[in-house]
């Protein structure tokens, strides 16, 4: 009994019967104009279903009506979109001679199966019934009111059943192609993919700058110096000058959809690291061989990001240790490798979400990175693809 209500109280049920009447108003005009070429409609609709922009209107109002739980969803069973082919053409002239057709029967369902309820409560109060319902000719009794009942019953059994006829109809019908499936699911990927990347960027750029004001400011409480005071607060300073300009840029980016990306800093600026990573006490020594310029932007951009991982990984867990930094270019490939003295474990390989998005930056452009102890170091080495670089 349960299942046979439950449908009853789903506001979809009703809008979808209200799809369905909907043709019925403009099929009951052309007839009181011309009862003659009932069959003119049907025609006209198959021709109205191949304009292109007939098929976004039927999506439009099929989602709104028929499947409002999806409407604006990226993975929609009914697409909101003009017709790009002679196949979506037909289908949508055929999905209007199939709307056509329902609003028919549903029409002549609900005025008769109405009427007959009607018929039925006027012949046990001893009115015979005289409308178009199945009542017509009982007479006067007065066990019409136990039946009266049952035509209701069947409006709602037909109500519901043909809304999910149309419904099953429109998803075949004005559904998306295969084409459109799969260029909406590179879409979602292409999402997806932003938003790790985004975490991955925010990860990096904060982390970093937090990292090296932590160790700053340690480092300054420690020393009770006046000038080394003033050197740590510069360099805590322009590094959180330098994160608060990535969040800037990806914060933009969450805003506006459509924007571009900004500028994003590229081993071109490695300097401004090593100098940061100095700053903090460190004892850089850095080696850059080839043309950093010459690298491709994408591989320079996530060369950077390595970079900033490796170093704050270094002060982080290390301290202010001596640090080797190499980056090489040549050969068709970026080498770029940050190794430290081991004064304990800065992470065990594979753990921890920055080691992790080091190996897939490197993993994401085709190359591969190591992370982990060697020879009493610590080492992160990168080898990227630059695509024909030599």
């Amino acid at each position: 009994m349960h299942q046979f209500l439950h449908p009853l109280t789903r506001s979809v049920t009703y809008t979808r019967w209200l799809h369905l009447l909907m043709p019925a108003a403009v099929v009951s005009v052309w007839l009181f104009i011309s009862m003659d070429t009932p069959w003119v409609p049907m025609v006209l609709a198959a021709m109205v279903g191949l304009i292109p922009g007939m098929r976004l209107a039927e999506g439009i109002q099929a989602q709104l009506l028929l499947t409002p739980a999806e409407r604006g969803a990226p993975d929609a069973s009914i697409s909101v979109a003009p017709s790009t082919s002679w196949s979506e053409r037909w289908r949508t002239a055929l999905w209007l001679e199939i709307r056509l057709l329902g609003a028919g029967l549903a029409g002549l369902a609900t005025v008769t199966l109405s009427t007959t309820t009607v018929d039925l409560v006027r012949s046990a109060f001893g009115t015979a019934p005289s409308g178009p319902g199945f009542a017509v000719g009982l007479g006067t009794h007065w066990w019409a009111a136990v039946l009266a009942p049952a035509p209701v019953v069947m409006l709602f059994a037909v109500v519901v059943s043909c809304g999910e006829i149309i419904t099953a109809a429109a998803r075949w019908l004005l559904g998306p192609t295969p084409v459109q499936r799969l260029t909406a699911l590179e879409e979602r990927t292409e999402q997806l993919l932003e938003r790790n990347r985004i975490a991955r960027e925010l990860h990096d750029s904060i982390g970093h700058a937090l990292t090296v004001a932590v160790v700053q400011a340690g480092a300054a409480r420690t020393a009770q110096d006046p000038d080394f005071t003033g050197r740590a607060l510069a360099v805590i300073e322009e590094t959180g000058r330098d994160a608060l300009e990535d969040l800037e840029r990806v914060l933009r980016v969450l805003r506006e959809t459509d924007a571009p990306p900004g500028k994003r800093p590229s081993l071109t600026e490695a300097d401004r690291l090593l100098d940061s990573a100095r700053g903090s006490g460190a004892e850089v020594d850095a080696e850059v061989t080839g043309p950093l310029e010459l690298v491709p932007g994408p591989v320079s951009r996530e060369g950077y990001r390595i970079l900033q991982e490796s170093l704050t990984n270094v002060l982080r867990h290390s301290g202010a240790v001596p640090v080797r930094v190499r980056i090489r270019v040549a050969d068709s490939r970026l080498e770029l490798e940050v190794s430290n003295p081991l004064m304990g474990s800065p992470g065990a390989p594979g753990s921890g979400s920055g080691l992790r998005g080091i190996r897939e930056r490197a993993a994401l452009l085709g190359g591969r990175a190591r992370t982990g102890p060697s020879d009493g170091e610590w080492t992160v080495h990168a080898s990227l693809p630059l695509h024909g670089i030599g």
